[in-house]
């Protein structure tokens, strides 16, 4: 990688943030070089480059940083719009549609999911609840509409904005399933969002990509923990 063109991306293997990032420049084939970040001591870098929310994922090019993962993505699409294929539709129409699933996914999904972390009991069941009744509303409004006929993806042959967007949300349900002890995603009630999203999963650059189930189970329990208050001893 020459100093002329360098990428640098701070992030944490947790953050689905970071990895919409990731997998971005990975589809576009940008080399770049990956500084994993800890969340309790945050480099000199991180808030060198990120002074303002002093979080991940920061994009460095050519030393200059890029916050924020939607505004990276924009950045990454224009910037390297010859690289590989796009990650979003050139028609105007079909990037505001896009954009508009990906805003639901990210603040109807995964505030969703972070809601039944933060609760149990029945407040927890309404809230999966809630996670499934949106899948549903991206099954009937979004997917039979935006996933053309033959094509695994929603951006075609290869995956883009909204299927990104949609694997670093729920790419570990079957780790969510088991964490909850509730299902999330019903084959028979949301078959193509179910098909759509093994898809995903199955996808070379995200099989690569993904930790451990043990791993993920571990930083749950870690973050439900925090969530919730501990239990009065006597």
């Amino acid at each position: 990688m020459t100093e002329e063109n360098k990428v640098v991306l701070y992030g944490l293997w947790a953050s689905p943030f970071v990895k919409r990032v990731e997998l971005a420049l990975k589809i576009k084939a940008i080399p770049f070089e990956y500084v994993e970040e800890d969340f309790l001591n945050k480099s000199p870098e991180l808030l060198k480059f990120n002074p303002v929310y002093k979080k991940v994922p920061v994009l460095v090019h050519n030393g200059r940083p890029i916050c924020e993962s939607a505004i990276i993505f924009e950045y990454i699409e224009e910037v390297w719009n010859n690289n590989g294929p796009p990650l979003l539709p050139q028609d105007p129409y079909k990037r505001s549609q896009i954009r508009f699933w990906a805003d639901f996914v990210q603040n109807q999904l995964f505030d969703g999911l972070l809601l039944a972390m933060k609760t149990e009991g029945e407040a927890q069941e309404k809230a999966i609840k809630e996670v499934k009744e949106k899948l549903k509303v991206i099954e009937e409004q979004g997917l039979k509409s935006l996933l053309a006929e033959g094509s695994p993806f929603v951006n075609g042959d290869e995956l883009g904005y909204l299927d990104i967007g949609m694997l670093t949300v729920l790419g570990r349900y079957k780790i969510y399933e088991e964490f909850f002890g509730m299902k999330i995603m019903e084959e028979e009630e949301i078959p193509i969002v179910f098909s759509w999203l093994n898809r995903l999963i199955e996808h070379p650059i995200a099989k690569e990509g993904a930790p451990p189930k043990e791993k993920v189970l571990g930083l749950l329990h870690i973050v439900r923990r925090r969530f919730l208050p501990s239990p009065v001893t006597a």
